[in-house]
């Protein structure tokens, strides 16, 4: 074998040079962005924080709207949320605590609207619901409204996160 089939040309050189810088150019500018797209799918998701919502004492057979206040995070800035609950006791005795949001689009639904009794009503786009949150087939929801996470503690009802859940 000769030297010569060994031998890199100035210009194949220069090819490999420039390919290589290029690419370290184009990773360095790429791993900041892939990063930042890929971050929040590794983080561990925490669960809210329960809060204290409403004594068991004060609850009834019929749907009692409650405000309450959550902490939350947002990159830097930390803020309190407020959030509503429709919280009630079963036939049975069980507690159930809704969320207000309409599953067709957004809406906060009510309870008891005189055109619709004993049932919560969206007057955004006329979905409707039973009383314990099962949308209404004929009406707009696709889904029943959420259910709050729930415990009872020291005669005290705590409220988490609001969770979809089965069911037409």
């Amino acid at each position: 074998m000769s030297n010569k089939e060994h031998d890199v040309t100035r210009r194949q050189f220069l090819n490999y040079t420039l390919t290589g810088v290029g690419g370290f150019m184009a990773a360095g500018m790429l791993m900041p962005m892939v990063r930042f797209a890929v971050d929040p799918l590794l983080q561990n998701k925490k669960t809210g924080k329960m809060v204290s919502v409403v004594s068991v004492d004060e609850l009834t057979d019929q749907p009692q709207r409650k405000t309450f206040k959550v902490k939350k995070v947002d990159g830097w800035h930390e803020f309190e949320e407020q959030k509503i609950a429709y919280v009630f006791k079963k036939k049975n005795g069980d507690i159930m605590a809704l969320s207000p949001i309409c599953t067709h689009l957004g809406c906060t639904v009510n309870w008891n609207d005189p055109a619709y009794p004993n049932e919560y009503h969206c007057p955004c786009h006329g979905g409707r619901y039973t009383k314990t949150g099962i949308n209404i087939p004929g009406t707009p929801p696709p889904a029943p409204l959420h259910v709050y996470d729930m415990k009872v503690k020291d005669g005290t009802v705590y409220l988490g996160d609001a969770h979809p859940r089965g069911g037409a």
